[in-house]
């Protein structure tokens, strides 16, 4: 049974920090390219990153390509979103996501398997 179990969401000020973690089980992580969607209240889930199977090329949404940085440790089969200077517009539900094809994808429905979520709220 495939499993993501995101963590490390929380409250924060604006301009603070936070890392989010998606440990993975179930599947053969390396072979999965990962991303991370998230949904605020009353939106659509929207793309944040993604990452290679490798690590090796990493996509990021622009409105949060200079404050947020995914990165993937496949020896811990665990990927991470680093948030740095994070604003109230970014509370939302984070997901993580793993893609069966293997490619990067900012398309909610090439993923197969998903998190239940962490959520982040962003104080002003």
């Amino acid at each position: 049974q495939v499993q993501l179990v995101e963590s490390g969401g929380g409250l924060v000020q604006a301009g603070g920090s936070l890392r989010l973690s998606c440990a993975a089980s179930g599947l053969t992580f390396s072979s999965y390219a990962m991303g991370w969607f998230r949904q605020a209240p009353g939106k659509e889930r929207e793309f944040v990153a993604a990452i290679s199977w490798t690590g090796g090329t990493t996509y990021h949404a622009d409105s949060e390509k200079d404050r947020f940085t995914i990165s993937r440790d496949n020896a811990k089969n665990t990927v991470y979103l680093q948030m740095n200077s994070l604003k109230p517009e970014d509370t939302a539900v984070y997901y993580c996501a793993a893609n069966a094809a293997g490619i990067i994808s900012k398309l909610s429905y090439n993923y197969r398997y998903w998190g239940q979520g962490t959520q982040v709220t962003v104080s002003s």
